[in-house]
């Protein structure tokens, strides 16, 4: 299992605090963290951000990412266009482990208006933190991209 070192992060002005807070709760982990915006809480059009997340995980210069907005819809749905991206939105910290071990989810997309602060942090932490199982999930994983 490859070593998950580099973190993608980015959002829009609903998930700025929690973006803030998750880079601080990042770096004091040991993760070098790659923050793609916003850097503030005027209002702004998700996709501007969670575009270029989605396109380091894609390409392979972060190993994971994070996407934080209101609801993680928007996030999710710009950051699924990516063919080398799956997006899970999670709201809890079994959500989290299963997107990992069942989904191999490279992002996950948290709901800031709709979890705390210490939720999110523990979730990103799960989702770091858990393998893809493989097996039997595999095939299923394999068949998601459209060709």
């Amino acid at each position: 299992m490859k070593e998950i070192k580099k973190i993608a992060i980015g959002g829009d002005h609903a998930g700025f605090q929690y973006k803030k807070e998750l880079i601080s709760f990042l770096k004091d982990a040991g993760y070098e963290v790659h923050n793609f915006g916003t850097d503030s809480a005027d209002s702004v059009d998700y996709p501007d951000f969670a575009h270029p997340t989605a396109t380091a995980v894609e390409d392979g210069k972060c190993d994971l990412g994070v996407l934080i907005c209101g609801s993680a819809n928007g996030v999710a749905i710009t950051a699924n266009k990516h063919q080398g991206i799956r997006a899970a939105i999670c709201w809890e910290k079994e959500i989290a482990s299963l997107a990992r071990q069942h989904n191999d989810a490279n992002i996950i997309c948290i709901p800031a208006r709709f979890v705390s602060l210490d939720l999110a942090k523990e979730m990103v932490k799960t989702f770091l933190e858990t393998p893809f199982e493989g097996g039997r999930h595999s095939n299923r994983v394999n068949k998601i991209a459209c060709k």
